[in-house]
């Protein structure tokens, strides 16, 4: 036991003994640092703040980070000695500070000031004396036009977030954004900037909303309700938190943060959303913010650490120690950057030249720092990693350009993607795909996003203009009850405008406003609405308006939702054919050819098949030649009266006569259709001609048609109007002669239309010119003409659609059909027989083959027959053998007629010696 405590105490002495001499170490490695410490060289440096919560914030970042520089780098000759100013927040005391520091302390740079309208004053007086002005916190992208190579930004100007906006507004399709900013230097900074990115995206502002620093409660209301009258759901939050939190609380008192609205806040906000009250995060459900991108590095974390527990002895709660935004970051990382800057530029000449002369402006008295221009190149070489990302200054700016979108959910912000020039918005700075994650938007709603605009809360209904006419009315008809008063509007063009509304996947409340020019007349042409349309006076015109191009640089135009085009309506004109070979025209001519062709043919394989067992088909060669193509012609009208024996003959033929019976029927046919078509004729074929001869052509009150005409150099007199189909009617009827029309031009629909209750009469002709259609008209840069055009597709795609033509044209189909069948005729061509031609090919190529082949096989005795003969007298031998008659067949029977009617006669006795024709 002893010994156990001897051995434990020796233990301790032996520890105590070390831990003195570390601690020995430990102060002499002390005592070098202050000496090395004392020997650097120290180089003063001004900080102007605004000596405020954030500004302490920021000062103590600043000596933080020349605190952590220096102890890893003792060995550095350089040391940072600040020189603190309160600007008070006025420009006059930063610019009093930057002068008193370059006067009297003859600073080598100075980091601040806190605003950009301070910065202005500085940068000129930097620029003057030479001396560095580092300001991480002075945002406004106008500082950038004052060109000095001595001022430094390390801080990401408010410019540099305009395209992440613009990406964010393009991927969602909004059309309009109104932007609401602070009206002063920092809010109207941006606004420029911002215009052009959402105009690069397709979308503009329609109206700017300023907001006073100093506004109040009643004016801030006001101004909100206003926006809430508008259609426009997008809006653009552009000043600092403060200001900021005052708008989402009214605009969630009033009802603007509800489903359909759309916040975007600007990194001014989404910056310090750690600074603002929990109560004002339930005001900002769903807003999309913009916040500069700050990796999470060790590096960070540990500084993070370390800036609690400097704090901690200060608060007396965790929650209550200052928060680190990025502007602090920024200006920890621009001190390190600075004192980097130092130590590389030297301490050669750390002193300020006096200047040559003596002025009453303070300004020409100041001196020229020597060693300016080597800290100003050194700086803007400087790159490390530091708290707020990688640190580069490029063109005196912070080259860094990365965002984070976030989302505001609960207490807190959600990140739901990233944003940089290289790759645009992705959910994943690296590896991500495009786009964003899915964002929770106002009114908790995460399904479609917001489309951006809505009719406005206050009950506005959409205007829809509509035309009055007095004629066509089953496109649009305006027609009042003289009882109640009550002014009804109808027409195919309006049944597909209220099915197009109800295809929209919101609802849209409207009324149909009819548009009189005047008491006395109805409306007037669509050029007038078109202007009504441009000036304002109603938001939609619904009708049978054609797509035009002059029209669309006054309004927008849908998809159209009806086929168009122009044409020339003429009289028929019935005539007499009196062309001598119209029967040849039912049949092209190589099917003509052809099917002669085959006749012969067929002739040719009866006579092989039918000459040598048929007593018909035997005589002289002439006689035989002609029995056969009398047999074969003799078919088309099935006047043959031969009879075949030998089997295969009766095959061919079944499959020949049934060949011709569908030839001659279809001839049959066509002929008579084409003799048909031939009785009529447009009586007007060339609009040329009606324009030489001086005869007059009519066109509808108010078309663009009278262009078309007055193009084609038709002369004022020669033109006429009518404003119904009957009026139409009774000119061509007249007649040019008469006081009437020799033709028509108008659009393919009021063609349709007038030939549905005319077509016996009437036809169209040539020339034919190109429309777009009817479609609806919208005031420029409306948001419903994208949502209207897709629902068009979607009716003109549906049985919706033949619904409503049926409603209003079903009388139009049924002419149309009759129409067809009197005014077609196709001429009949080899395209339509030529399978039957094959099979008649096939059955006769295979029934005489047999019937050769049967041949020598009966006469191989001639083959085998072992005499001298040679080849050619065996083929002689074959062919007289093949030209006579069989012997060896059944005996032949003729028919024999008596007064018309056949008799059989006894069998024929042939003896070997007889000749074959005897009887």
């Amino acid at each position: 036991m002893r010994r156990r405590k001897g051995m434990k105490s020796g233990f301790w002495v032996l520890l105590m003994m070390l831990l003195l001499a570390a601690a020995m170490v430990a102060a002499k490695e002390g005592e070098e640092e202050e000496e090395k410490a004392a020997v650097a060289v120290k180089v003063k440096v001004g900080v102007v703040f605004d000596w405020d919560d954030y500004g302490k914030v920021d000062f103590s970042c600043i000596s933080m980070a020349l605190s952590d520089f220096y102890a890893s780098r003792s060995y550095y000759k350089t040391r940072v000695v600040l020189k603190p100013m309160d600007s008070n927040g006025t420009v006059v005391d930063a610019a009093a500070a930057a002068l008193e520091l370059i006067k009297k302390e003859e600073v080598q740079a100075i980091l601040g000031p806190t605003s950009s309208m301070q910065a202005n004053f500085m940068i000129d007086i930097g620029d003057k004396a030479q001396v560095p002005i580092i300001s991480f916190s002075a945002t406004r992208p106008s500082l950038t036009s004052h060109r000095s190579s001595f001022f430094f930004r390390v801080a990401q100007d408010d410019s540099s977030q305009v395209k992440a906006i613009g990406a964010i507004v393009k991927t969602f399709k909004w059309r309009k954004v109104v932007p609401i900013y602070v009206d002063n230097e920092f809010g109207d900074g941006i606004i420029p900037y911002l215009i052009d990115a959402l105009q690069e995206v397709n979308a503009h502002v329609p109206y700017q909303s300023i907001i006073s620093p100093d506004v109040t409660d009643d004016h801030l209301t006001s101004e909100l309700y206003k926006l809430m009258t508008m259609q426009t759901r997008v809006f653009v939050v552009h000043m600092l938190s403060d200001l900021a939190s005052r708008i989402f609380t009214k605009a969630k008192q009033i009802g603007m943060m509800k489903k359909g609205y759309v916040w975007i806040i600007t990194d001014g906000v989404t910056n310090m959303l750690e600074s603002i009250k929990p109560s004002t995060f339930e005001s900002m459900q769903g807003v999309i913010g913009i916040k500069t991108y700050v990796p999470r590095t060790e590096k960070l974390e540990s500084f993070e650490r370390d800036w609690r527990k400097r704090f901690l002895g200060s608060y007396p709660k965790m929650e209550e120690v200052p928060e680190l935004d990025v502007f602090a970051l920024w200006a920890y990382d621009a001190a390190w950057a600075l004192a980097i800057a130092v130590e590389k530029a030297g301490t050669d000449n750390l002193r300020y030249s006096p200047t040559n002369f003596t002025s009453l402006n303070y300004l020409y008295n100041l001196g020229l720092n020597q060693n300016g221009g080597k800290l100003r190149d050194a700086f803007s070489k400087v790159k490390f990693k530091g708290l707020s990302g990688d640190f580069s200054v490029k063109h005196g700016q912070l080259d860094w350009e990365i965002f984070e979108i976030v989302n505001v959910i609960g207490n807190g912000r959600r990140n739901v993607g990233f944003w940089s020039p290289e790759s645009g918005l992705r959910t994943e700075l690296e590896r991500g795909r495009n786009g964003l994650r899915t964002i929770i938007w106002g009114g908790g709603d995460s399904g479609f996003p917001p489309k951006g605009w809505e009719i406005p809360t206050n009950e506005k209904k959409l205007r829809v203009v509509v035309p009055v006419k007095d004629g066509f009315w089953d496109f649009v008809s305006v027609v009042r009850d003289p009882v109640t008063n009550e002014t009804k509007v109808s027409g195919y063009c309006i049944d597909v405008f209220k099915a197009v509304i109800e295809a929209l996947p919101y609802a849209i409340a409207y009324e149909l406003i009819p548009y009189h020019k005047s008491a006395a007349e109805p409306g007037g042409t669509y050029n007038d609405l078109v202007d009504q349309i441009y000036l304002g006076e109603f938001d939609a015109l619904v009708g049978d308006l054609t797509i035009r191009a002059n029209r669309s640089r006054y309004i927008d135009y849908t998809l159209p939702f009806a086929e168009s085009g122009v044409s020339m309506v003429v009289p028929i004109m019935s005539t007499k054919n009196t062309n001598a070979w119209v029967f040849i025209k039912p049949l092209t001519g190589h099917l003509w050819s052809l099917t002669g062709g085959f006749f012969l043919v067929m002739a040719l394989v009866v006579w092989i098949l039918e000459h040598r067992v048929n007593e018909e088909f035997r005589g002289s060669p002439a006689d035989q030649v002609f029995t056969s193509l009398w047999y074969s012609f003799s078919t088309m009208v099935f006047a043959h009266r031969e009879i075949t024996l030998n089997n295969w003959t009766r095959f061919v033929m079944i499959v020949w006569l049934f060949v011709v019976l569908i030839i001659t029927q279809s001839y049959t046919a066509s002929l008579a259709s084409y003799l048909t078509v031939q009785e009529f004729k447009p009586a007007v074929t060339d609009i040329n001609q009606l324009q030489k001869n001086g005869e007059k052509i009519g066109h509808k009150v108010g078309s663009f048609i009278h262009e078309i005409l007055k193009s084609l150099k038709f002369e004022e007199y020669q033109l006429k109007t009518y404003r119904t189909a009957e009026e139409m009617h009774d000119l061509l009827s007249k007649g040019s002669a008469n006081g009437g029309i020799s033709a028509a031009m108008d659009e393919n629909p009021y063609i349709k239309l007038f030939l549905a209750k005319y077509c016996s009469r009437y036809t169209t002709t040539e020339p034919t010119f190109k429309a777009d259609g009817f479609g609806f008209g919208f005031p420029k840069g409306s948001p419903l003409v994208p949502d209207i055009s897709r629902a068009i597709l979607e009716v003109t795609e549906s049985d919706r659609m033949r619904e409503i033509e049926n409603a209003w044209f079903k009388k139009l189909g049924e002419c149309s059909i009759s129409d067809a069948s009197k005014l077609s005729s196709t001429r009949l061509s080899i395209d339509s027989f030529w399978a039957l031609f094959v099979i008649v090919t096939c059955v006769s190529a295979v029934s005489v083959i047999c019937y050769i082949i049967k041949f020598l096989y009966d006469q191989k005795g001639v083959w085998s027959k072992e005499i001298r003969s040679t080849t050619g007298e065996k083929l002689r031998e074959l062919v007289k053998t093949f030209m006579d008659r069989d012997a060896g067949t059944h005996p032949l029977r003729r028919r024999v007629f008596i007064n018309g009617a056949p008799i059989h006669p006894q069998p024929l006795v042939i003896r070997d010696n007889d000749h074959p024709r005897a009887d």
